[in-house]
């Protein structure tokens, strides 16, 4: 759909060399904010556990603050949570995770009385309270016991009271049978999220606690390491494939304008979350990758009418064809972007959490990948083609597009 008449169209590339100024000193500013502030990550990246609770009655983010750093928990962050229909939300982050130390499962083993591989069980322990096989869930909060006649759940309750700093969680068939046949047993353990809630029962009363936390999370330091491993991997193995993919559809001198594109928008929105200190989660690389995705869509679209106009206009020269592709495009990229961004916009104010964070993120790429295809995408392959191509080194050939451009009313 032309929306500007070949005679008519905006000169893009005349300023083309201010806006890359412009979009270079913005990828530098992003590149300055990884060091300072630097990039506030996370649970899903440094580790950690993160509950979400409501409070049944007004609190403040000082005095949950303080409650947290009484009953032992290190540099705790609390943030109030925006909900009209609850305001005493409150998300509550904390640095020990729930993992069971070697020093704890010794204690557990003990108390359980494992029995050895050969021999009598332990001095002092009954049959039906002798573990022959315990395992330990990775995230340290469960234990699956196996025994060699029907168990003794009551005995196996009293063997763990007062574990070290181990402790069970309440319930009626905590611990639980699971396998009648196999003689298992499914024992729960309090996590870092059972054990600040009662400390902040403690602290606070349990008049203003609620029973259940809204939303518990943890994760160790090792895995959100990986995480975090992995989730620069898959932006990078993306943005390899895309350049692969415009290289073969369209031709080589597209792809660097496509790539540098990429590393524009992802910069500039990554930095923006870093200045306006939001979390860089697994929704920010959810984010990041549906930026990669939207930008180097319309960057396509543009660059599948550069090429088509250049069978068509082959007297212009490669400056004007982009000028005049541009303009042919630019109504319905508008129009795309501006609608993409509406529901965002509604997200970003009506939402709430990460899913705020995530269309934060996505306004800035879908806003900066709009701008990016016009004015960075573009410029760079007509400056491509000229470096590396030839596509002016025939002065002649150059000099009768320009002619013909000028005759045509096109702006070069």
């Amino acid at each position: 759909m032309e929306i500007i008449k070949p005679g008519r169209q905006f000169n893009f590339m005349k300023w083309r060399w201010h806006f890359i100024g412009a979009s270079v000193s913005l990828l530098v500013l992003s590149l300055v904010s990884f060091f300072v502030p630097g990039p506030k990550l996370g649970t899903d990246f440094k580790g950690g556990t993160e509950i979400e609770v409501a409070f049944t009655k007004p609190v403040n983010a000082g005095d949950v603050r303080t409650a947290v750093e009484h009953v032992g928990f290190n540099s705790p962050e609390v943030v109030s949570v925006a909900d009209a229909q609850n305001p005493n939300r409150f998300l509550i982050r904390v640095q020990e995770v729930t993992v069971l130390t070697e020093a704890d499962k010794d204690i557990l083993r003990k108390r359980m009385c494992l029995a050895p591989e050969e021999g009598s069980p332990p001095a002092g322990c009954v049959p039906s309270a002798t573990a022959s096989e315990i395992k330990f869930s990775p995230g340290g909060d469960k234990i699956s016991a196996r025994y060699d006649s029907a168990p003794d759940l009551e005995a196996i309750r009293k063997q763990l009271s007062g574990a070290g700093g181990v402790e069970l969680r309440a319930g009626a068939n905590n611990p639980m049978l699971t396998s009648e046949r196999d003689h298992r047993v499914e024992i729960q353990l309090k996590s870092r999220g059972d054990q600040l809630l009662d400390g902040l029962r403690s602290q606070l009363g349990a008049d203003k606690v609620p029973e259940a936390a809204m939303r518990v999370e943890w994760i160790g330091p090792k895995a959100g390491a990986q995480l975090r491993d992995a989730a620069i991997k898959s932006i990078a193995v993306a943005s390899f494939f895309i350049m692969a993919y415009i290289a073969f559809r369209f031709d080589m001198r597209f792809a660097p304008g496509g790539i540098v594109a990429l590393v524009h928008d992802v910069g500039i929105a990554v930095g923006a979350m870093i200045f306006t200190r939001r979390e860089i989660t697994l929704s920010t690389v959810a984010a990041i990758l549906t930026i990669v995705g939207y930008s180097i869509t319309d960057t396509v679209v543009v660059y599948d009418r550069i090429r088509e106009n250049l069978g068509k206009h082959r007297n212009l020269s490669f400056a004007a064809v982009i000028n005049l592709s541009v303009s042919e495009m630019l109504g319905r990229t508008l129009i795309t972007s501006g609608v993409t961004s509406l529901a965002l916009v509604a997200f970003l104010v009506w939402g709430t959490g990460a899913l705020k964070d995530f269309a934060f993120a996505l306004l800035v790429g879908i806003v900066v990948g709009t701008y990016s295809s016009i004015y960075v995408a573009a410029p760079i392959t007509e400056w491509a083609d000229r470096r590396f191509f030839g596509g002016s080194a025939d002065q002649k050939k150059a000099l009768t597009r320009t002619r013909a451009a000028k005759k045509a009313g096109a702006v070069v």
